[in-house]
Order: C-alpha cells, then sequence, then structure tokens
C-alpha cells in the first residue's frame, strides 16, 4: 500500500454558500448575487489546499441528504480521495454574505445534523483504517451535535496507536477535553483563552498559555494564529513570532485551514518548524485574496514564502 502523508478528518462537514449583496439590511429582503458553492468543514478545506500544494491527501467526512451527496462530488472534482462516512442527518449549510457598500462579511453557520453513536464509531474506524498508512492526521472544525467532548482525545489515542502524528485545530469542548497526544494544536487567540479559562491580553501571556498546554502534555507544539498580527509559536525548545504578510484580503474563511495546510504539507516534506510555519502563513496569505472557500494558486503560496524567506531589504 503506498504510504499517505497527510489524512484529514471531518466530522461537523459542510456545503459553503457566499453571495455578494449590496447591503444587509434587517427585515427588507436582502437580494444576492454571484452565488458560489464551495465543499466545507475543517478537514475538507484543509485536504483541499493539501493537494494543491503537492500534497499526498485523502478526507474522510461525514455526509447526509442531498447536501453531502453534492459535497461528495465537489471533493471528487478537487482531487481529494474521499472517504464519505454516511449519516443520516443532512450535511449542513454554511452562509456567507459579502456586503458591497461597507467590505463587510456576514457568516452564518449552522450547527449541523446530530450524529448518533453508530455514525460517531463508523468516523472513528474509517479514520483508523486510514491512520495506519498516514504520517500525519489533521481533525479539524467543530463536533456536531451528540458527540461527546472527548471525541478528539479518542483520535488521538487512536493516532498514537497506529502511529500517527495529530494535528489538531478545534475549539469549543472538542479543545478544552483534550488531554493528551495531540503533535501540533492550532488554536486561534480566542481558542487559546477558551483552553486556559483566563484573558491573554498581551503577547507574552500568550505564549505562557502556550506552553502551559505543552507542559501539562497536552500538544508537543502549539501554532497560535493572530489574524492580521500573523503567528506564534510555541515548542519545548523555543518560541518565536512570526509576522503577517500585508495584502488586500478578499475573504478570510478559510485562511486558518490553508495555514494549517501549508504546515502540515511542511512537516510532511521534513522540514524544521520554522520553516513549515512559514509556509503556513504564506498559504494563508494566499487564501486571504481568494474568495469564500476556493482554493488559492500555489504559485502564489510560493511566492508568499519566498518573501518571508527573503533577505530583510530586499
Amino acid at each position: 500500500m503506498t504510504p499517505l502523508s497527510i489524512v484529514t478528518l471531518t466530522m461537523n462537514t459542510a456545503l459553503d454558500v457566499a453571495a455578494d449583496a449590496d447591503e444587509v439590511v434587517p427585515t427588507e429582503k436582502v437580494r444576492c448575487r454571484a452565488v458560489r458553492y464551495d465543499a466545507g468543514g475543517g478537514g475538507v478545506n484543509v485536504a483541499r489546499f493539501a493537494r494543491v500544494l503537492g500534497a499526498t491527501v485523502s478526507a474522510v467526512f461525514t455526509a447526509g441528504g442531498s447536501t453531502g451527496s453534492r459535497v461528495i462530488d465537489m471533493v471528487e472534482a478537487a482531487g481529494v480521495p474521499g472517504v464519505p462516512v454516511p449519516i443520516e442527518g443532512a450535511t449542513r449549510e454554511s452562509f456567507t454574505v459579502n456586503e458591497r457598500a461597507t467590505g463587510k462579511q456576514y457568516r452564518f453557520v449552522l450547527p449541523g445534523p446530530v450524529l448518533s453513536p453508530g455514525e460517531e464509531a463508523r468516523c472513528l474506524e474509517a479514520l483508523r483504517q486510514a491512520a495506519y498508512s498516514a504520517q500525519f492526521v489533521v481533525a479539524s472544525g467543530s463536533l456536531p451535535p451528540g458527540v461527546p467532548l472527548d471525541f478528539y482525545q479518542r483520535v488521538a489515542d487512536m493516532c498514537r496507536e497506529a502511529g500517527a502524528l495529530l494535528i489538531l485545530d478545534t475549539s469549543g469542548g472538542g479543545l478544552s477535553h483534550i488531554t493528551s497526544g495531540v503533535y501540533l494544536l492550532k488554536p486561534s487567540v480566542r481558542e487559546l483563552r477558551e483552553c486556559v479559562g483566563r484573558p491573554l491580553p498581551t503577547e507574552a501571556e500568550q505564549l505562557a498559555a502556550a506552553h502551559e498546554l505543552i507542559d501539562r502534555g497536552i500538544a508537543r507544539i502549539v501554532v497560535v494564529s493572530l489574524g492580521a498580527q500573523g503567528a506564534l509559536l510555541a515548542a519545548s525548545s523555543h518560541s518565536e513570532r512570526f509576522p503577517a504578510l500585508p495584502v488586500a484580503a478578499v475573504s478570510g474563511i478559510g485562511a486558518g485551514d490553508a495555514m494549517v495546510a501549508g504546515i502540515t504539507v511542511g512537516l510532511a516534506e521534513g522540514w524544521t518548524l520554522d520553516r513549515a510555519v512559514r509556509y503556513g502563513i504564506a498559504a494563508a496569505t494566499a487564501k486571504l485574496q481568494t474568495p469564500a472557500t476556493s482554493v488559492f494558486d500555489r504559485a502564489d503560496v510560493e511566492h508568499h514564502f519566498a518573501e518571508q524567506l527573503a533577505p530583510s531589504g530586499t
């Protein structure tokens, strides 16, 4: 069997719908145009982006109803080998409206279908089979209703047994119930605050909180995404801050998933942590310049990556 470098898991898959409107106002009908549809959910996005970056990747994801069927077709069209896990409920939709008058973006995220214990078990089994031939497992996105909050801990335990390294990007209870076994954790500052249960107003406090997670054995590496401020890297040996690359953003949707994809691809290539994080920032920057959750151009990622590696002032 040919080893799969990366396998992604998406428990709360989505059909992402995006459209433009002149103005978003209450009560009145908001007429939309330029509608586009993309396969979504954290792990699905990571898989699509990693595929563009040249990685060998497959995606395990839940799929139900007509929306699930549409996502399956989109994942296949993206050239990503998919392992859809059938569920009874319909795959959720997420809806984004770009208000042209102000440049603001409104994002409406539905909770997703309730998963039964049997469906949850089938997801774990599908992942287990894929993980034994994977170098990295990326579990990304929220947990749908009905899934126990310790689900990602079970994923971490399974990855340890399979010999795959787990990269986790989640929030809420799915994040706070992780106790061990994560190779790389990628929270935002908000998610990091929720995880440690205290405000983190300064960069020093954010790094201290990230190292606290490492000291507690939750993760070996923590990369904190700072949005327009860049990212923080915390590892047992060192810490580092990476500035963002200034660009005119078209859409922020999926930028975090692009960062995870870039970091994972870099690590799969055997790069140093610092270099992999820079590649993740390059991928996130390229994603900011594309609409909705559409994929970026690999050439743009390589350009932004080279920008970071160039000597200062050149």
